[in-house]
């Protein structure tokens, strides 16, 4: 008779899982007898790097990935990143490790207690099986869970004696999830959006999620609309350098009101709108102005504090508005205004973006953590490319780094560009291990001002001229990099070490590290 752990891989297998990322411990070491050839093993050295991984693969794979964390302590180390697959919606199936049923009343060592409300609120389903037998139902249901919009983690614990018991076959099932959304809504929208005079679309992660870019450039053309990208967004949702792209709606109320205000209606697709980084004064928009939200999520939904509000698929949703909108005679919105010329004399955090774009290989993705330098990419940095952008939907850091490599894993064709702060790199520095036992073609560019110089900068808000545990000064990233295993890493200081030193990289097939030494 096939065992808990014969039944589970099969069932992977056939839901076209054959890659788990983990960190192993004593309490998981029974999964992995026998392990099978076709099956693959990622190693992370810290469990929110196996996480951030694992989010990176399962988002450009676009199917749930396996995640194997050690007990309590290994779910610990992994909240953070588990806080942020919840945000970007990233289906993940994690499984920790428990002791074993018999010794489980007397608290053994490495025990998990109370373990399903360990990662509790951040995981949309959670169970420890009642019987051995339902370790794989179970494993079954967090798949289907974590797959179904909108998507996000799903969390097993798993006793350790239960692997080898006795157990029944389980197949994998198909679910059907698109939802095209409310008929009578999508018309009375199209209705809307035909009578506006000045429509802007305001673009979240969800146009990603959904596959919807080809419909939503083809449906702003038609409508000579307006295109933003929503606030945070943590995808590449439309080309940068399209003749409707206006630019990034700020996370701030009074900024946000006067971008927007030129508007009559405003259709958000996939993403809040009013996401606020820190309380602002007045309307929530500008008086007069007709404002819907459309996506996946319902929470989302239920907290916009202005507007109606459609549950559905954006790429269907859209679809729908080019069937039941016609093109109408309205004046084509101002273009955006360019980014101003820079002195390439100064390496500052603004040319070291500009040189990327100007370097960037048509296959790149630029997966980014550097929150100070937020702001000078979006401007010189034009992205372009339909999934050619990730970053945290959640503000945490130490995402970007595993999420790099997970990304490249999944993508071993294209050139992954991590674009990175000197402080979030810190925290996912073991993900460059990773990426040298993979071999992944990924480019880690540091920047590094030395300094937590986006928490400076917003201290400014609360009237703090100086803020204390910022000071970054003495990392040495090059060192780091070949104590991971990495070749010799490249620290650049001018505009033209860094054009040569990207472009070094970028004819390489595996993992490299540049540290760019930016001035303030």
């Amino acid at each position: 008779m096939p065992t808990v752990r014969d039944v589970t891989i099969r069932l992977l297998r056939e839901l076209g899982i054959t890659t788990i990322f983990g960190n192993p411990g004593s309490t998981e070491l029974p999964l992995f007898r026998d392990f099978p050839d076709d099956f693959r093993y990622v190693l992370g050295l810290q469990e929110s790097v196996v996480v951030g991984m694992a989010d990176g693969y399962a988002l450009a794979t676009r199917n749930a990935a396996f995640v194997n964390l050690h007990s309590s302590a290994g779910t610990g180390h992994a909240l953070g990143n588990i806080f942020t697959a919840y945000k970007n919606q990233a289906p993940l199936i994690i499984t920790a490790g428990q002791q074993a049923r018999s010794i489980l009343p007397f608290e053994p060592f490495l025990h998990a207690e109370r373990a399903i409300e360990f990662p509790q609120p951040f995981v949309k389903w959670t169970c420890e099986p009642a019987r051995p037998q339902d370790v794989p139902l179970a494993i079954a249901r967090a798949y289907y869970e974590a797959m179904t919009p909108p998507c996000g983690p799903a969390f097993v614990s798993v006793p350790v004696d239960d692997w080898d018991a006795d157990c029944d076959w389980v197949s994998g099932r198909e679910i059907a999830t698109l939802n095209p959304g409310d008929p009578a809504a999508v018309t009375k929208l199209a209705d809307s959006l035909q009578r506006a005079i000045s429509p802007a679309f305001v673009l979240g992660a969800g146009v990603a999620r959904d596959q919807a870019w080809e419909e939503l450039i083809a449906l702003a053309e038609q409508q000579k609309a307006s295109v933003y990208v929503a606030p945070y967004t943590s995808r590449s949702v439309f080309p940068e350098t399209h003749r409707l792209f206006r630019g990034f709606v700020p996370a701030f109320k009074e900024a946000m009101n006067t971008l927007l205000a030129e508007h009559d209606l405003v259709v958000a697709f996939g993403g809040p709108l009013n996401l606020y980084h820190a309380e602002g004064q007045g309307p929530d928009l500008p008086a007069g102005i007709c404002c819907w939200t459309l996506g996946d999520n319902p929470r989302v939904l239920s907290w916009a504090p202005v507007g109606n509000g459609i549950l559905g698929n954006c790429r269907a949703i859209a679809a729908a508005l080019m069937v039941h909108t016609y093109p109408v005679e309205r004046t084509a919105p101002p273009l955006r205004l360019q980014a101003p010329e820079l002195d390439r004399a100064v390496l500052d955090d603004r040319l070291a973006m500009q040189i990327i774009n100007e370097v960037l290989p048509a296959n790149g993705v630029i997966v980014e953590e550097a929150p100070t330098s937020r702001g000078p990419m979006q401007e010189y940095l034009r992205l372009d490319r339909q999934d050619g952008f990730y970053t945290s939907a959640s503000g945490g850091l130490g995402y970007a780094m595993p999420a790099a490599v997970g990304i490249a894993l999944a993508r071993s064709e294209e050139r992954v560009i991590a674009v990175i702060g000197d402080g979030s790199a810190m925290y996912g520095i073991q993900s460059l291990f990773s990426a040298y036992q993979l071999n992944v073609p990924v480019t880690f560019v540091i920047i590094n001002n030395g300094k937590y110089q986006a928490l400076r900068k917003f201290g400014r808000i609360f009237g703090m001229q100086d803020v204390v545990g910022t000071d970054l000064s003495g990392l040495e990233f090059c060192a780091l990099a070949r104590g991971h295993g990495l070749p010799e890493g490249i620290r650049v200081n001018d505009a033209e070490g860094l054009t040569n030193a990207l472009n070094r990289s970028f004819a390489t097939s595996g993992p490299s590290l540049i540290e760019v030494l930016v001035s303030p």
